[in-house]
């Protein structure tokens, strides 16, 4: 049976892996309110079709015209967050199944379903909250835990390597990357949910200053601004917007030293040294995808493949931790 868990974690991993990437492409294509209501679609489990069934859906949703296109694209990653739903339901029954087998996970699958019922909440607030940018960030966060969830429960780690101990320095820096990404990885979901992409439009500079003037970090870092609010284009002025991008570049600074710090220790030891070197070449695409949407407007493609090096990158920080971890 423990064979069987594998496999399904692992094909949980790749369609957390496209869920994040659908996610992003809805986000990113202004589609978060493609349809108005949750679970269903203008009251319905598919978008409306029929020239009636589009009647029905303008007289019910009068402040919400219809938008096919972006109907679709949500409902398309509804559907698919409902399959990596089940799975992460049957990787739950699975392991209390063969809970009596001392190599069986049992915790963390309970957890990983916990995780995704309360994913399946914040993608209703999401929607019911009109895209307030704490719960965009908060699902974004528990889509990325799915991801990682799933990965550490696929045991990707390889049998064959060394059997030599990891430096202390190590040990402490791989958990301390993790951290770092994640929060970096929250600034970008800021920045994204608080339409701040292109707030500094050069490079390497903002605003043409090495530290724009024009920044209000104070309203650009408010958490909650209460309900009702629609924030479907964004509800901040420019220095605000311009203070949630800045920081997202300050962030991108740090977390670049120490990912790539412990991409190199990692690469200078046998051992870890293809695992190292996944890690610095992710990193130095992440930057380079980061900078090329400042430099040419933020196209969708490279907005999207930003979102899915980010969740690469992720991957690419766990695997160190998981080989690492194993390698005692």
């Amino acid at each position: 049976m423990k064979t069987y868990f594998l496999r399904l974690a692992r094909v949980g991993l790749f369609l957390a892996f496209l869920v994040v990437i659908v996610g992003a492409w809805v986000r990113l294509t202004d589609a978060g309110l493609g349809c108005p209501d949750w679970p269903g679609c203008y009251g319905q489990l598919v978008v409306p079709g029929s020239a009636s069934e589009q009647a029905d859906a303008a007289t019910a949703f009068p402040e919400r015209p219809l938008d096919v296109g972006k109907a679709w694209r949500e409902m398309i990653h509804r559907y698919l967050a409902t399959g990596l739903g089940l799975i992460c339901m049957l990787l739950a029954g699975l392991a209390w199944l063969n809970r009596a087998d001392p190599a069986q996970p049992r915790r963390m699958p309970a957890v990983l379903f916990g995780v995704v019922v309360l994913q399946g909440l914040l993608g209703m607030w999401t929607v019911t909250l009109l895209l307030k940018p704490v719960i965009v960030v908060a699902h974004l966060l528990g889509g990325l835990t799915t991801l990682g969830l799933l990965f550490w429960l696929g045991e990707w780690h390889r049998e064959d390597l060394l059997s030599i101990t990891p430096a202390p320095l190590l040990k402490l820096l791989a958990p301390i990357a993790v951290i770092v990404l994640t929060l970096q990885i929250s600034l970008g979901g800021w920045t994204s949910a608080n339409y701040a992409a292109l707030a500094c439009p050069d490079f390497p500079t903002c605003q043409t200053r090495w530290w724009p003037p024009t920044a209000d970090f104070q309203e650009g870092f408010v958490i909650w601004r209460g309900l009702g609010v629609d924030y479907e284009g964004g509800v901040l002025d420019n220095p605000a917007r311009v203070s949630i991008h800045f920081a997202h570049r300050l962030g991108a600074i740090l977390t670049t030293a120490i990912l790539g710090f412990l991409g190199w220790l990692m690469a200078r030891r046998i051992q870890f040294r293809l695992d190292g070197v996944v890690l610095l070449v992710t990193l130095m695409l992440q930057l380079i995808i980061g900078v090329s949407i400042v430099l040419y407007s933020a196209p969708l493609v490279i907005a999207v493949a930003h979102n899915g090096v980010a969740a690469l990158l992720l991957l690419t920080v766990l695997n160190a931790n998981q080989r690492i971890r194993h390698n005692k």
